[in-house]
């Protein structure tokens, strides 16, 4: 399993002309294959009249035997679609994520390279308009600690590069956080140090977050 990884937000459409063929992209999030099949079965019946749907989707969790790579050239000569939209998306490290390029035949055939060329492009157009957050697979961590020592430990996470806590005011305070993985010990050392073992542990587990 990868501790980091990238992944689309946001949706992003880019389109590209070639010898007047249009090559329309859209990229977008999809954590399953059958999410990004579902979103590919809109656009085709969006540009019902198009020629081909080419399609790229990687899917599932990062970096294990559960990840999913599919890629369809929709009629397009072999490997001269969704195999160059795959490298684009293994370009950028993007995971969980899935690219539609819809193509309106322009009356002139491109060749094999030309075709390659104009769907990695189309890729490339939608990931410039999308919006692309990084993804990590970490640890969440609550306490229960004083008001006086809500200050000092917020003080401490942030000099161990801890993003700003999560906090509930009540009797006590209840600080989470969310932290990589490696870092869960010694962020739970480092208040049990500073409230001398008063602060109460509420939650530890895995999690997934963006930055």
């Amino acid at each position: 399993m990868k501790d980091v990884s990238r992944t689309v937000l946001v949706p992003g459409v880019g389109e590209v002309v070639e010898k007047k063929s249009r090559f329309i992209g859209e990229i977008f999030p999809a954590e399953t294959l059958e999410e990004a099949e579902e979103r590919l079965l809109a656009i085709r019946k969006r540009y019902y009249d198009a020629r081909h749907h080419c399609f790229a989707a990687v899917v599932g969790v990062p970096g294990t035997p559960e990840e999913i790579r599919r890629g369809n050239d929709d009629g397009e000569p072999g490997g001269t679609a969704g195999k160059p939209m795959l490298e684009v998306l293994d370009g950028e490290d993007l995971h969980n994520t899935a690219v539609v390029v819809t193509r309106y035949f322009g009356g002139t055939l491109l060749g094999t390279g030309g075709l390659v060329r104009a769907y990695s492009a189309a890729v490339k157009a939608a990931i410039e308009n999308a919006t692309i957050v990084t993804v990590v697979s970490g640890r969440k961590i609550a306490f229960r600690v004083s008001y006086s020592d809500a200050g000092k430990l917020q003080y401490l996470y942030a000099k161990e590069g801890i993003e700003k806590p999560e906090i509930a005011y009540g009797q006590d305070v209840v600080m989470t956080l969310k932290m990589r993985r490696e870092m869960g010990e010694r962020i739970k050392k480092i208040t049990a140090e500073t409230t001398n073992g008063a602060a109460v542990l509420l939650l530890d587990e895995a999690c997934v977050y963006t930055v």
